[in-house]
């Protein structure tokens, strides 16, 4: 019995998940800033340096490559804004996290590692995946 991969389907996989670390950064920031916006009514650059836990150029040059993919809107020295993308994007992430916790809650992962959990798994589920998890989370509910 060959216990090798298939190298074809290994490279498929590792693509998957290459693309999925390079959405990470976009998905969490611009669900970041839809936090921040409902919470305060506005997002500055601060603001997210502060709950990201990194440095204002960390997060200023993320904003402009944001902007490049059509996800915010801001000047130097103003509020983010969402675009219309960028709210449709947080949605979707917000939706995958709240599904991956249901999930894990239900298996009876503690609260605090389901949710640090979450923050990872939610970025690398197939929409089937998530449809059977959301199903799972829903029959066993406590």
């Amino acid at each position: 019995m060959n216990s090798r991969p298939d190298p074809i389907r290994s490279r498929n996989a590792f693509a998957k998940t290459r693309a999925d670390h390079a959405g990470e950064t976009a998905e969490d920031y611009v669900e970041a800033v839809s936090d921040i916006l409902h919470r305060q009514g506005e997002c500055r650059v601060r603001d997210l340096a502060r709950l990201m836990g990194v440095s204002h150029v960390t997060v200023t040059r993320i904003i402009a490559r944001l902007q490049q993919q059509e996800l915010v809107e801001t000047e130097p020295y103003r509020p983010i804004h969402l675009t219309s993308k960028g709210l449709r994007l947080a949605a979707n992430s917000r939706r995958r996290h709240e599904i991956v916790l249901a999930f894990l809650k239900a298996l009876g992962v503690p609260s605090p590692e389901a949710q640090r959990d979450a923050e990872g798994i939610e970025h690398h589920v197939g929409e089937k995946t998530l449809l059977a998890m959301r199903r799972f989370a829903e029959a066993n509910q406590a």
